[in-house]
């Protein structure tokens, strides 16, 4: 346990502002060693907290919070601010079962104002809290400043804009910090970050405008005109601010985001004289503090627990290797065999593999920051123009390029590829990163295939497939983590579309599996056998377009039919249960049910652990199995 002596007094915000200056900055020295030694046992997102230490007392120390509500954007860097925030005591339960969530929740504090997890949605909300105060809105009619805390990856998004624009627009009183470190969880990309570098490339004239800016309001009237052409004559030649003062927003920076003598000072004159919108600049360093996460890639972005001394993570050995490198490794081979072939994501290449692409390709990879609706038409216009794109996204992030997903792919039968990595429930992260919805969301779009990986070889086939799919939009899911260790083919192979496979012929119940719940379905088997129950088993492979034959088939040849899929109500069940229907299959006495996510959002734990709370592990297969048998038998003899 670090030594923290000043912080231990600390226990809500309001405890910083009898402090001194001098004792805020041992308070950021004390918060940052905390903030490493929750994390290293608890595993986490800790680079970005880091960066933002002195930022996050600084902001608290200034301004009164949770009356002024303080709005972090994604929210990985929040751990530092859950520790001022009456959650020290709970610090060493981030991201597991019953503990803190890794991002900022309603739920969980006052001082949580705004939930987030996906990018880019501070400014929108801190606008909404601005003109909820200016009309007076109920339930709080008391509510204070709006700030929101950026970071220069998140600002890249289109949403930024639209809500800067807006912003500056209405000219009301509110705040936005851009945390500039010069990287999201990867090196940024793009025109932004060039022009953000830019700005603090000119930082000696960037001195000079806010000097003239500050001073302004202390010369004597008549001369105040004509500092003022002065200042925009100035901020006219330089590229520092321009394009968000010409949003609407005064642009303070850059200032040194590790100067809490600096901050202090700037936020303590614009809360006290600041009566339109402001954009203050802040340069802060990823990791700053700790050797290991400075020293790293991603600056010590997301880590699994580690030793506080060397830094080295305790990852967990596997024979099986992951679905993403799986993935990346098969859409490598499928690229050296096809020159067209090209790989998209947003932001995110190395939590999609992209990054092994990259680099055998680097004129074929494309990061477009966090960008997903851009994204999903850029890869539109790449298929259109004969490439055969690849749109390597997660399933939860996919969700924010649907619109594009329907208007520029689907309509048009454009033939794009969409990996969808972090299918199902993936832990740690929660309900904000649980990719529950892209069967439900995909599969009821004309002309789409949707696949779903049992295990990392049939992955390699659905990539395959993928490629040579050039009729119309094409998906294929796979979870996040290792496989199931199964021996993996030389070479994808293309399945045929709308096939299925029989993993196990039996009799009374069928189970038809969609996606990696396969090996549960196959440990319910083992003990159903004990029992003398022999259910068939069947891979669905695609719930789009579904395997008729296979699924009437089993119908016919079974009392009872069960579907599973690691996805929401809406998805491959109801497209079987809408089949049956349509065939008069129910008619017949078939007993059918559909084991899906529960309509609920399921908070962070481990996969297994919210997969027990979903009812849908070995355990509730074997239990539904008896069910319906009963259920039929009870049947047949009435």
């Amino acid at each position: 346990m670090p030594n923290t002596p000043l912080l231990d007094k600390v226990h809500v915000p309001a405890d910083l502002k009898s402090l001194s200056d001098r004792e805020l900055r041992q308070i950021a020295d004390e918060l940052r060693l905390e903030t490493i030694a929750a994390v290293s046992e608890t595993g986490g997102h800790l680079g970005a907290g880091l960066g933002v230490v002195e930022l996050t007392v600084a902001l608290h120390a200034v301004f009164d919070t949770p009356r002024d509500r303080l709005i972090w954007d994604v929210s990985h860097q929040c751990y530092p601010h859950k520790i001022l925030t009456g959650r020290r005591d709970r610090i060493r339960t981030l991201r597991q079962k019953d503990g803190l969530s890794g991002f900022t929740k309603r739920s969980e504090s006052p001082y949580d104002p705004f939930g987030a997890a996906h990018s880019s949605t501070s400014i929108s909300a801190a606008l909404g809290f601005t003109m909820a105060r200016e009309l007076g809105g109920a339930p709080d009619p008391s509510l204070g400043d709006a700030i929101a805390v950026i970071g220069d990856g998140a600002i890249s998004a289109g949403m930024a804009y639209e809500a800067l624009n807006n912003a500056g627009h209405l000219g009301r009183r509110m705040f936005v910090v851009l945390n500039d470190n010069e990287m999201s969880i990867a090196p940024p990309t793009g025109a932004m970050s060039s022009y953000l570098s830019r700005i603090y490339a000119d930082k000696p004239v960037q001195e000079l405008k806010n000097a003239m800016k500050g001073a302004l309001s202390l010369l004597p009237p008549p001369l105040q005109e004509g500092a003022r052409r002065a200042k925009d004559l100035l901020k006219h030649v330089t590229v520092g601010g321009t394009l968000f003062e010409e949003l609407g927003f005064n642009y303070i920076g850059p200032i040194d985001g590790h100067d809490m003598d600096q901050l202090l000072w700037v936020l303590r004159t614009l809360r006290e004289r600041a009566d339109e919108p402001y954009l203050i600049h802040v340069l802060t360093q990823k990791g700053k503090g700790y050797a290991p996460a400075e020293g790293a890639a991603d600056r010590g972005h997301a880590r699994a627990k580690f030793d506080m001394v060397t830094g080295k993570q305790q990852k967990a050995a596997s024979n099986a290797p992951s679905y993403t490198k799986v993935f990346a490794e098969s859409l490598i081979a499928e690229a050296q065999r096809d020159e067209r072939v090209v790989a998209v994501t947003a932001a995110m290449p190395d939590g999609t593999g992209l990054d092994l692409f990259a680099r055998q390709f680097p004129k074929r990879m494309f990061d477009v920051a966090i960008a997903e609706q851009h994204g999903v038409t850029f890869c539109a216009g790449l298929a259109a123009g004969g490439m055969k794109p690849f749109c390597a996204m997660y399933s939860t992030f996919l969700q924010r390029g649907y619109d594009q997903v329907v208007h520029d792919v689907a309509i048009q039968r454009l033939p794009v590829r969409f990996a969808i990595d972090r299918a199902g429930l993936v832990g740690a992260d929660g309900a904000t990163h649980a990719g529950s919805f892209d069967v439900a969301y995909l599969a009821n779009l004309p002309g789409f295939v949707v696949m779903a990986a049992a295990d990392e070889a049939e992955l390699v086939h659905m990539v395959a497939t993928a490629v040579a799919h050039d009729d119309g939009p094409i998906a294929f899911r796979f979870p996040r983590g290792e496989g199931e260790g199964v021996e993996m083919p030389d070479r994808g192979k293309v399945l045929e579309i709308g096939k299925g496979r029989m993993i196990r012929q039996g009799k009374g119940v069928a189970i038809l599996s969609f996606g990696t719940r396969l090996g549960e379905v196959l440990r319910a088997c083992e003990s159903l056998s004990a029992k003398g129950i022999t259910p068939s088993v069947a891979d669905a492979r695609f719930a789009k377009p579904l395997d008729r034959e296979l699924i009437l088939q089993l119908a016919r040849e079974h009392d009872a039919l069960i579907t599973i899929e690691e996805g929401a109500v809406g998805g491959f069940g109801s497209h079987v249960s809408q089949l049956l229907s349509d065939e008069g299959v129910f008619d017949n006495g078939l007993r059918f049910r559909a084991m899906v996510l529960p309509d609920i959002f399921i908070d962070q734990a481990s996969p297994r652990d919210m997969y027990e709370l979903a009812a849908m592990n070995a355990p509730h297969i074997e239990a539904k199995v008896l069910e319906l048998l009963n259920v039929a038998q009870m049947g047949k003899r009435a």
